[in-house]
């Protein structure tokens, strides 16, 4: 690992012969500057003002541009001599709660590597210390021609260092803070809240830059002479945000079917409409009284996931079950209703040919007996 500073670090009467490097590397893309007609470097050229001509480095020094625009040159011996105790120390000068330290004010990180074999014991005594007092060191420090402000605290065995703004660099919140009153409801708080729930931890090492790899592959095709792959945008939502409330429902909603809580439980709801609407439609915007009505049923049905659906698909079967059984047995008994009633209507018309036979042949005697007496 290089280092960029050489120094030690003073604690106390204790000096710790130190040497520091960066603790990060940028992998961002880097362009250059090209002209586009025939694709030569555009570089830039220090060129003096008065005399319009470029001018080499060993020429040029530093000058402070003052209020009326005139230049104040400063020299190297000038700078050299001033009071900085601080060029080659990195100098404690407390020793504070790291919660006192406000992310805003941490700028670049830095490890702080030992020069040296007897460097090694008092490196491993400040950050023992450290460790056990759980606190960070304050300390100040000169680098690159200017005196900083600076953090010690341990990571795993090394001691780090970041660079602090000064308290007078920090600008107020309050200039960055909304000038309207805003009332939040409570019920718009549980629904961030949810939202949050539900979208849970992550694993930082697992965070990586897609930007730079979809740049990195397209700069290869080209080298290589193919053409770059192009991924598909993903499709904008169809839905319109009417407001704060119906955005969290939404979020919280899409949040879950990403981490695959209903997704297949919407796709045993789908199995159930009708043909005549189509699978995967948005889902509906639920209210948040309706949520509160559903309670734990809602809460159970997520977390089961595929039993959920299971369950939803079981009820209406019972019910087709249901129905035809009791359908089989209306029609049981309406036959039997109709074949009764068949057997009572041929009793009665069988009663009926009987009573019309026997009065056809009383009517048959009476006519034979007054033409007996007629005669």
């Amino acid at each position: 690992m290089q280092s960029i500073w050489n120094g030690a670090i003073s604690f106390g009467l204790v000096s710790i012969p130190v040497k520091l490097a960066n603790a990060t590397v940028n992998h961002a893309i880097s362009f250059r500057q090209i002209h586009l007609e025939d694709g030569g470097r555009i570089r830039y050229r220090k060129v003096c003002e008065v005399e319009e001509k470029e001018v080499p480095s060993t020429e040029i020094g530093k000058g402070y541009e003052d209020a009326d625009g005139s230049i104040v040159p400063i020299t190297e011996e000038d700078l050299a001599s001033l009071p900085l105790p601080t060029t080659r120390t990195i100098d404690i000068v407390a020793f504070v709660d790291s919660e006192r330290i406000d992310p805003l004010q941490m700028g670049n990180a830095y490890y702080l590597m030992v020069n040296g074999a007897p460097a090694a014991k008092p490196y491993a005594l400040l950050r023992e210390a450290l460790k056990r007092s759980q606190r960070v060191a304050i300390a100040k420090f000169a680098l690159r021609g200017r005196e900083r402000l600076g953090m010690l605290r341990v990571v795993d065995d090394v001691i780090a260092m970041h660079t602090l703004h000064w308290p007078d660099e920090i600008r107020s919140p309050q200039e960055a803070a909304p000038e309207a009153d805003v009332t939040v409801r409570d019920a718009e708080l549980d629904l961030a809240d949810a939202l949050m729930d539900t979208l849970g931890d992550v694993d930082l090492d697992s965070l990586h830059d897609d930007y730079r790899e979809a740049v990195e592959e397209m700069v290869a095709a080209k080298v290589e002479g193919r053409e770059p792959a192009h991924e598909e945008e993903p499709a904008e939502g169809k839905g319109t945000v009417i407001d704060l409330m119906s955005a969290l429902e939404s979020s919280v909603r899409e949040a879950r079917r990403s981490r695959g809580e209903d997704g297949e439980e919407t796709e045993d709801e789908g199995e159930g409409e009708g043909e005549g609407e189509e699978k995967g439609k948005d889902a509906e915007v639920t209210s948040l009284s309706s949520r509160r009505k559903k309670g734990t049923t809602a809460k159970s049905g997520s977390g089961s996931g595929s039993g959920g659906g299971a369950k939803k698909k079981s009820a209406p079967a019972k019910k087709t079950a249901s129905s035809s059984s009791g359908s089989g047995k209306s029609s049981a008994s309406s036959s039997r209703a109709k074949s009764g009633s068949g057997r009572s209507t041929a009793k009665k018309t069988a009663s009926s040919g009987t009573k019309k036979t026997a009065s056809s042949s009383g009517a048959k005697k009476k006519t034979a007996s007054s033409r007996k007496r007629s005669a």
